[in-house]
């Protein structure tokens, strides 16, 4: 018989929890009878969002490239709920400037460029360090199954555009040690996967001018139009409860190959 685990009971940790993919990550953990941690910047709404969703949310206030604030956020997990299960990264930044502006005579700000590298790159593998010390605590079930890490990557580390080349760089560093992480720690029992998710209607495309976003919408081969972060969130618990997908990075993204 199957090992397959149930989403319900389990408790997560997601990062960017407040907004966009993990808001929607965290609503369909609770929905769905798991507790959940939102992990998100002191600025955000992950304080009213846990409020709203009831006893099992709560909020950890934390940047991801801190060591101290995802250690107490992970602690925190096993103060309120007992353990920890899930970690999702989702929390992630983005610059759009070209390499050289020959127009100006303006290289590509190197501070930039290393602020982008330095949160979702080392942002997540912070998380994902703190948090497998959490999961390893765990008692192993029949498969040896102990924990699940799902990050966060993009289709612009396979088809990044012009001006992408610190945002790309940053997400194909995640797609680049999604497998040797997940072959560190199999024999622990924790699994790493990678969702690499095309246009979605986030806060980072909900700035832009409506006619951009529909010109968008309609690259996409099919459905022809932005994804939905609840359907990020489905793939999630789907992954979640799947023992057998371990070292893979998942497009979502409707066939699109975005254009130079």
């Amino acid at each position: 018989m199957a090992n397959i685990r149930c989403i319900k009971g389990m408790v997560g940790l997601v990062t960017g929890g407040a907004s966009g993919l993990g808001r929607a990550t965290v609503e369909r953990l609770v929905k769905n009878g798991a507790s959940a941690v939102i992990l998100d910047l002191p600025s955000s709404d992950g304080q009213a969002l846990a409020h709203s969703l009831g006893d099992r949310c709560t909020f950890a206030p934390a940047d991801v490239t801190s060591e101290a604030d995802v250690q107490s956020a992970v602690s925190l997990a096993r103060e309120k709920f007992g353990k920890l299960d899930l970690a999702v990264n989702c929390a992630g930044i983005a610059v759009a400037v070209k390499t050289y502006n020959f127009k100006k005579d303006i290289p590509h700000s190197l501070e930039d460029f290393q602020r982008v590298i330095n949160v979702n790159i080392a942002g997540t593998f912070n998380v994902i360090r703190l948090a497998v010390g959490e999961m390893g605590k765990n008692e192993p079930d029949a498969d040896g199954h102990r924990g699940c890490i799902i990050n966060t990557a993009s289709v612009a580390a396979f088809d990044g555009q012009v001006g992408q080349a610190a945002y790309s760089a940053s997400k194909g560093g995640i797609v680049g040690m999604t497998l040797p992480i997940a072959r560190d720690l199999a024999p622990m029992g924790i699994r790493v996967i990678t969702i690499a998710p095309g246009l979605f209607s986030t806060p980072l495309l909900a700035g832009l001018p409506e006619k951009v976003r529909s010109f968008l919408a309609r690259q996409v081969p099919f459905p022809s139009r932005l994804g939905d972060p609840a359907e990020f969130a489905h793939l999630v618990t789907s992954l979640a409860e799947n023992p057998m997908i371990n070292g893979e990075v998942i497009r979502l993204d409707g066939a699109i190959r975005m254009q130079p």
